[in-house]
């Protein structure tokens, strides 16, 4: 039971990450003018934002695991 919510929270955890680390790089490079460079880093950061609202609801899956047992 711990293992599956564990890696769920460890996912959300890395997607998190990088999340803030292509907001950093998107400010660096809007502050530089960096036209392609914003445009590729939003799209990047739209992928991402995309997987993290596709995770599964860590709230919900601890209150059936707690059904289970």
């Amino acid at each position: 039971m711990i293992s599956p919510n564990y890696d769920s929270i460890s996912t959300v955890n890395e997607l998190l990450r990088k999340i803030r680390i292509k907001e950093s790089q998107l400010k660096i490079a809007q502050e530089s003018d960096m036209v392609n460079v914003v445009t590729a880093l939003q799209t990047q950061l739209l992928e991402l934002e995309d997987q993290l609202s596709d995770s599964p609801d860590l709230e919900l899956q601890a209150l059936m695991s707690l059904l289970d047992d």
